[in-house]
């Protein structure tokens, strides 16, 4: 088949409309405007169908692109028009669409509402690849007089193939580095390529696409007709405006410069986490508060993410005795200057490559490359930018986000672009492959250089679409907290003379004094505001291109954004199947769904004179004296704080943050802790009540440690509906969580130790710190003076004690009387972990040493209800079992009110 209808088929035109255009016009770019520009409509292949304009419901014509994980041979073979053409002649052509049929359920018409049925979202994949590294050769650009390293075949086909790239790949490198280039006129006239004419890296990505404009056009020495040099195709006569539009003249051209412009922005951000990590390294110092692991951290970022919660390997050190140390923030402004140096410099490269991604909505319209799209272009963008986009969408910091917007703008202006593009679209929600390890290294001498083999293992992980969603999440959240308190419109009251004149006296002092926190909000606003756009409107491009199905089966992969847990919407009951495997499983999935939500937590009041509600909350009179309060500072902490809190609570198997705010107030916070693996604590509930005061986050929130009781909720705020964890002041569950509530601890500054750190620390930090050093190991050891008394007898005895009490009250009160707003995520979280809490109980009478509490070393005596192992804490054990099997078998559990749940 001849070469130039290869062509034309790669971009999706039929063999009839192929063979009808180049017979008018000789030149592929010419014949290829023709037809997009519908000259050629009314061709039709033999079996009578018009092309380029495929219905929503039938296959569209196969596209330059790359074959999907799921593609089988034989509907490979299938879709291609073997009356027409010879694949053969063609190659294996690769697209992310091409497999309409392959896994959709033909028989129920999935693939007749959504052609794109077979585009891979599952992440489980794995492939492990052979990659090469060769000592890069060097060479001298005369036209730009410099020395520089030519790109090698290695690393210009590094990365994980899909279906036919590396053929593409590897023809295009071998034809743009040493092949010869005749001129198209048949005058005999040919010149050689060389290496370095298209694979020079130089330091600057402007100072390439300079060198290109300078080689990229040709004139014959025989017949003085121009051509490209880089697909030997005749070049018009006419001149271009830009020096820069010749490098717009064939997909040759855009395979390269995007293949070689995305190499250099992987290096450069490679080189920028390295010295990150670097800077990191040097500076580290032993930090005191723990804080979560985020979601899917690949391992390039280990020295970004927080350690997961363990309480095995620790240090036998109580919390707070670190003496006097404080947090050192020398240089902090230093580093901010270098970071936003490097942002500017890499948004500068991502801009100036955008410049020749594939769009036919650009302004003046769209160039032949951009309908032309070359296999090789995609690969690259699959692999390179894929990779440093995965990274900058990982971020779990909006804050942070906003502070290097200039980078996350482009970020943002690149993903858009690309879903504009039919060729590129369905890149946004294909999984991105990601090195998880190097199996093995050999190396072996050729007779040029000297040659690495290496393994690598890629790993399917969460796509653009996907990754983005988080950032959504946060940006939802962080508006929200921007939203001033709702109050009810006071009456207006017409102002004296003399109220006129004073207000108009101090216009003006208040705005000076917050000019600053006015700008960072309004920063922080426009910045959330454009990442839901971009989220929007790769929607809009991905509805218009591949249609609503698809939108729709993208968006049930997504991470869900977090909703009210007072809707009263039916929740599904979560299967925790017949292993503890199935349970871990079934158990992260829903914590991970749950974690964060808003809900009601208003009490009506019977006072109708009264606006502002009263709350199920410790600290009720403080939120209403705040009810009319508008603190931009504060209003700006707390969105920041949220924006972090909806993705980034820690939810594992052996201990989790559940969270729920009031969805009017988002200062009133309630939090749920289970108690970690290991500790006398573990699969306990215990509950708090944060507040975010009117100097947050200048100073710490304050916190109360609370749980239900049915009893005694007048000894607490009015209107708070929750009682104290300490069964009525009898039970002290640690040195640092008193009788009264309080909880001890150097960031709420009521302990000693690295205090609260204004504008720096967070609430975040605070329940992590409450997970990992209150619900510890033993916490014999936080009571002052006796923090190097590990594993002594006194430590095992308060152990013991604390894990009576967590029994009866942190299980068994929590099951029979649980919490709202936290009824539902009580009850399944002991439902989907029964089998296993079975056990630990256990395994918790056959540690108990029967003896009675210390009610001296407890603060309070717990041998009146409990007495010891052989009675009160059997007792607890056996009523809790049969709670726990009436939720395997779906039986309901009834309320100390006398209501049953299920």
């Amino acid at each position: 088949m001849d070469h130039k209808v290869a062509q034309l088929l790669e971009m999706g035109a039929t063999a009839a409309q192929a063979r009808a255009a180049l017979k008018q016009y000789k030149d592929v770019m010419a014949a290829a405007e023709r037809i997009f520009d519908g000259s050629f409509d009314h061709v039709r292949d033999d079996d009578g169908d018009i092309a380029m304009s495929p219905a929503r419901d039938v296959p569209e014509p196969r596209k330059s692109g790359m074959i999907t994980p799921e593609a089988d041979d034989d509907d490979v073979e299938d879709n291609d028009d073997e009356d027409e053409y010879d694949s053969d002649d063609v190659e294996d052509f690769a697209d992310y669409d091409s497999d309409y049929e392959s896994k959709a359920d033909v028989g129920q018409g999935m693939s007749k509402a959504d052609p794109y049925a077979g585009v891979f979202f599952s992440k489980d994949r794995r492939e492990e690849v052979i990659e090469v590294e060769e000592e890069p050769e060097t060479a001298f650009v005369s036209e730009e007089k410099e020395e520089v390293k030519l790109m090698t075949q290695g690393q210009w086909m590094k990365g994980c193939p899909e279906g036919g790239e590396q053929s593409f790949l590897f023809t295009l490198y071998n034809e743009l580095s040493e092949s010869e280039c005749r001129c198209p006129n048949g005058c005999d006239y040919s010149v050689q390529r060389q290496k370095r004419d298209f694979f020079p890296l130089f330091s600057e990505f402007s100072t390439y696409t300079k060198h290109l404009s300078k080689i990229v056009q040709r004139t014959c020495l025989k017949c003085s007709k121009k051509f490209c040099y880089a697909c030997g195709e005749p070049v018009g006569s006419s001149k271009y405006s830009d020096q820069h539009d010749c490098l717009f003249h064939c997909p040759n051209l855009q395979g390269v410069i995007l293949g070689v412009g995305l190499a250099m922005l992987e290096s450069k951000f490679t080189e920028d986490l390295e010295q990150s990590a670097s800077d990191k390294t040097r500076k580290r110092r032993q930090v005191q508060i723990s804080t979560p692991q985020p979601l899917e951290v690949d391992v390039e970022e280990d020295d970004d993410f927080y350690p997961p919660i363990s309480q095995t390997k620790k240090m036998k050190l109580g919390i707070g005795y670190a003496g006097d140390a404080r947090e050192d923030t020398s240089g902090q402004l230093e580093a901010l200057a270098a970071q936003r140096a490097k942002d500017e410099k890499l948004s500068k490269l991502l801009s100036d490559i955008r410049v020749f991604l594939p769009s036919i909505h650009r302004a003046g319209g769209g160039k032949p490359s951009d309908f032309l799209v070359h296999p090789t272009a995609l690969a690259h963008l699959r692999r390179r930018f894929n990779f440093v986009s995965s990274q900058l969408l990982r971020n779990d910091s909006l804050t942070d986000m906003s502070d290097r917007s200039v980078l996350y703008f482009e970020l943002l202006n690149w993903l858009e672009t690309i879903s504009c593009h039919e060729a590129l679209a369905s890149m946004m929600a294909m999984p991105i492959m990601v090195v998880t390890s190097v199996k093995s290294i050999n190396s072996r001498k050729s007779s040029t250089s000297h040659i690495r083999e290496r393994t690598i293992v890629y790993e399917g992980s969460s796509g653009p679409r996907e990754l983005l969603e988080a950032i959504v999440i946060q940006a939802q959240a962080a508006l929200k907290g921007l939203e001033p308190i709702k109050i009810e419109e006071e009456e207006t009251v017409e102002m004296s003379e003399e109220q006129k004149r004073i207000t108009n006296d101090d216009k003006g002092k208040g705005k000076d004094v917050n000019k600053a926190v006015a700008e960072e909000n309004e920063k922080l606003l426009g910045f959330c505001t454009r990442i839901l756009a971009t989220a929007r409107a790769i929607d809009r491009s991905l509805r218009d291109l591949k249609g609503d199905a698809f939108v729709d089966r993208l968006h049930t992969s997504l991470p869900k954004i977090p909703g009210s847990a007072s809707a009263g919407e039916d929740r599904q009951v979560v299967d925790a199947g017949d292993t503890e495997e199935s349970a871990q499983k079934a158990y992260i999935e829903w914590a991970n769904r749950v974690r964060f939500e808003y809900c009601d937590l208003t009490v009506s009041s019977s006072d109708t004179n009264d606006d502002v509600p009263n709350y199920k909350f410790y600290y009720n009179n403080e939120a209403r004296m705040l009810a009319s309060s508008d603190i931009p500072k504060r209003s700006l902490a707390i969105a920041k704080e949220l924006a972090v809190l909806t993705t980034n609570l820690p939810v594992a198997w052996n201990s989790s943050v559940f969270l729920r705010v009031d969805e009017t107030r988002v200062d009133i916070i309630k939090a749920l802790i289970t108690g970690p693996e290991g500790t006398p604590y573990y699969n306990g509930c215990y509950l708090f009540d944060v507040f975010l005061g009117p100097s947050y986050n200048h100073a710490p929130p304050s916190v109360k440690y609370m749980t239900v009781s049915g009893t005694n909720l007048d000894l607490l705020a009015p209107h708070c509906s929750s009682f104290l964890q300490t069964n009525g002041g009898k039970f002290r569950f640690n040195p640092n969580l008193y009788q009264d509530g309080k909880v001890c601890l150097s960031l709420l500054g009521t302990w000693s130790g690295p205090g609260w750190i204004a504008g720096k620390s967070t609430l975040l930090q605070v329940l992590i710190s409450i997970q990992s050093m209150i619900l510890c190991e033993e916490p014999y050891l936080n009571e002052p003076g006796w923090a190097t008394a590990a594993g002594t007898p006194q430590s095992k005895a308060y152990s013991a004690n604390v894990r009576r009490m967590v029994v009866k009250t942190a299980m068994l009160g929590n099951l029979r009387n649980p919490p709202e707003p936290f009824a539902d995520v009580i009850r399944t979280h002991f439902r989907l972990k029964a089998r296993s809490i079975m056990k630990q109980l256990d395994e918790w009478l056959q540690q108990d040493d029967g003896r009675p509490i210390d009610a001296a070393n407890q603060g309070g005596s717990y041998k009146a209800v409990a007495g010891s192992s052989s009675a009160g804490f059997t007792k607890d054990v056996d009523e809790l079992k049969g709670l726990l099997q009436k939720l395997i078998d779906g039986e309901n559990i009834e309320n100390g009110d006398g209501s049953g749940t299920a």
